[in-house]
């Protein structure tokens, strides 16, 4: 569960980043290198798989995972 500085945090990241988003749509000419380096700052970190879990804590793995991360194909 989130804290409540945690929650604040996060609910201030994203209205920055939404901010510099509505600027460089609306106004592009008045927009910045800081609200260009806020957005992608913040597209660049929702590409990090943040969910993910070392394979030795994994549980449940679906078996394909294995052969996909082994660089080996079942059967082969």
């Amino acid at each position: 569960m989130l804290t409540r500085a945690a929650l604040v945090i996060a609910v201030g990241a994203g209205v920055a980043w939404w901010w510099a988003v509505a600027r460089l749509l609306l106004d592009p000419a008045d927009a910045g290198a800081l609200e260009g380096t806020v957005v992608v700052g913040g597209w660049g970190l929702s590409l990090l798989p943040v969910h993910c879990v070392g394979k030795a804590r994994a549980k449940g793995v679906a078996p394909w995972t294995l052969a996909w991360w082994s660089g080996r194909r079942k059967g082969s």
